[in-house]
């Protein structure tokens, strides 16, 4: 795993060798939040990370799920286990987190069939409790108010998380930063998911942190408003 620092004090990127997790620390010694966490037994790597920028793993307070799938939930109820850390996600993706429900099946683009059965070479995620189902335009308490942006397509209850006091944007999967910005794939209904990446574009963050790729820094708005505009073109 690479622990990559992307706002200096604040947002830290981990990097597994499929997916990523972003872990954003508030002022110093305030509760720390983890965006996705990174697939089955990454647990202590995660701890790891944070012990290594100095900080405790005993202050991560929230797990907030961008969606369902293994590359994001897998270590979330073990951590929360450890650290008693609260597991949020949307209310349409939270029975597959738990495991009542499975996991929705996307609808491949020819070029994906090779890349999704990569993808699932992740150990799958063990069902993991959801202590608060997330709804659209939820307020939660960090990064000066962090607003829940629901944004369908690539599962039922992808979101977005969005920072406004920070300009920062986590996309999960909705949006991809490999090599270029992009749609990303295995979509459960692409139209759908064309549409959330519009309207995530449309906020216009100056920082946007992908569920795989680079996060981008510079150019951000622009950069994600024409890749939006580029994939409804293709839709």
């Amino acid at each position: 795993m690479d622990l990559v620092e992307v706002l200096p004090n604040r947002l830290h990127m981990l990097r597994f060798p499929i997916g990523q997790a972003y872990l954003w620390q508030d002022r110093a010694g305030e509760a720390l939040t983890l965006i996705d966490s990174g697939p089955a037994g990454a647990a202590d790597l995660i701890e790891g990370a944070i012990r290594s920028l100095g900080l405790a793993p005993e202050r991560l307070e929230r797990i907030v799920l961008t969606h369902c799938h293994r590359d994001h939930v897998g270590s979330a109820g073990e951590l929360a286990a450890r650290r008693g850390a609260e597991v949020l996600a949307h209310r349409l993706d939270a029975p597959v987190v738990r495991g009542e429900q499975p996991v929705p099946e996307p609808v491949l683009l020819e070029w994906e069939v090779p890349l999704y059965a990569h993808g699932m070479t992740v150990p799958e995620a063990p069902p993991t409790r959801v202590d608060r189902e997330l709804e659209e335009g939820e307020v939660l308490p960090f990064g000066g108010g962090a607003v829940v942006v629901h944004s369908p397509g690539h599962t039922p209850g992808s979101i977005g998380v969005h920072l406004p006091e920070h300009g920062v944007l986590f996309t999960g999967d909705c949006v991809a930063g490999v090599g270029e910005v992009m749609l990303g794939v295995f979509n459960t209904d692409r139209a759908q998911a064309v549409a959330s990446f519009q309207r995530l574009a449309a906020l216009a963050p100056s920082v946007a942190c992908f569920g795989h790729g680079d996060p981008r820094t510079q150019d951000t708005a622009r950069a994600l408003t024409e890749a939006a505009s580029a994939a409804e073109a293709l839709a």
